[in-house]
């Protein structure tokens, strides 16, 4: 006869592999609806060169844009298969929490407001920005400080608008922000004349800048950034099936380039690596799809649709696009930048 420790320990061997066994992800009704209509309804920005831009053919393209593209590829195999919704400032969070969106992929920051009060999850930094100011080159500003008593054309409506009314007034220099509810007002107000400079996240000044005939020649984007500008996707509270499967494919391609995955070589690994890391990544081994209410190859659907983060940014925003930014902040943890990702495990 068993003792009752001995039956304790045989039901404790019973027990303790059923805990380390993995459950199967029930996908969620994001999920379930993206599938039912077969494309993931992606709120993007009306037209931010680098980040989110349609081309006259309405062809849309952009950092932001990739990340949506990398998202249909992971639940419905087809990068394509993309539903853009164009979103002015005042449009964005309605649309998201609505349901109108299924995700928010549109240079949005991060902050406590949005993601304490509005039923919003926050998801990952898919780009670290701050705030800047452009002025023209004629003008000789070459420091924000140089702009005591100045106007500032700005977006109303968005944490720049905040922004600059607080370091204005922290630093005394009695800024006078001229406010526009589209951005496209602001610009051309500033473009026009009507304000000494001009102020945005730095990324924007660069798209702005890329987009004007001789716009380095013409313009210069002042060296000081007065805040923290952390960027990213967002989705409804209350489906966190959807809100893992966004964070962990947006990991995913980060992850991938720190260990060399990329779009050109993805398939080959498949077949070829013998890394732990890599098998996982691209489905050989352990089987992560199932966590998240996928299937085995989402991430390597992904990978191969947009390429790794590191390909993702170079090819939108990098030097060798017109934007011309440096990795920077952006650049991965293990390169002195801040791009860390969650093991895939």
């Amino acid at each position: 006869m068993k003792t009752v420790f001995g039956q304790i320990a045989a039901m404790g061997a019973i027990v303790v592999p059923a805990l380390l066994a993995a459950p199967v992800a029930h996908a969620g009704k994001t999920l379930d609806g993206i599938r039912a209509r077969g494309q993931v309804v992606c709120g993007v920005n009306t037209g931010l060169a680098g980040f989110a831009m349609a081309d006259s053919s309405g062809k849309w393209s952009g950092l932001d844009v990739d990340v949506c593209r990398a998202l249909a590829a992971a639940v419905l195999g087809d990068g394509k298969k993309v539903k853009y919704v164009p979103l002015d400032v005042p449009q964005r969070f309605t649309a998201l929490q609505s349901g109108e969106v299924d995700v928010l992929s549109r240079n949005t920051t991060f902050s406590l407001a949005r993601d304490a009060s509005m039923g919003l999850h926050q998801t990952v930094v898919t780009y670290y920005d701050g705030q800047g100011f452009m002025v023209p080159a004629k003008s000789r500003i070459r420091s924000i400080r140089q702009l005591k008593g100045q106007t500032v054309c700005v977006q109303s409506g968005t944490t720049t608008e905040k922004n600059l009314a607080d370091y204005s007034r922290a630093n005394g220099l009695d800024i006078k922000p001229v406010m526009f509810e589209k951005v496209d007002a602001a610009t051309a107000a500033y473009l026009a004349g009507r304000c000494t400079a001009f102020t945005t996240d730095a990324s924007g000044l660069a798209a702005l800048r890329s987009g004007v005939s001789q716009g380095a020649a013409m313009h210069t984007i002042l060296p000081e950034l007065i805040s923290k500008e952390p960027l990213g996707p967002l989705v409804r509270r209350g489906d966190d099936e959807w809100f893992a499967v966004v964070k962990w494919v947006i990991y995913g391609l980060i992850e991938a380039e720190e260990y060399g995955v990329t779009k050109a070589n993805a398939d080959s690994l498949k077949s070829s690596s013998a890394h732990p890391v890599v098998q996982r990544m691209v489905g050989t081994s352990e089987d992560t799809g199932k966590l998240l209410g996928l299937d085995r190859d989402w991430l390597l659907r992904a990978l191969k649709t947009t390429g790794n983060y590191g390909e993702i940014f170079e090819r939108n925003v990098g030097q060798k696009s017109a934007l011309g930014l440096s990795r920077g902040l952006n650049n991965l943890w293990s390169k002195q930048g801040l791009m860390y990702a969650f093991p895939i495990r």
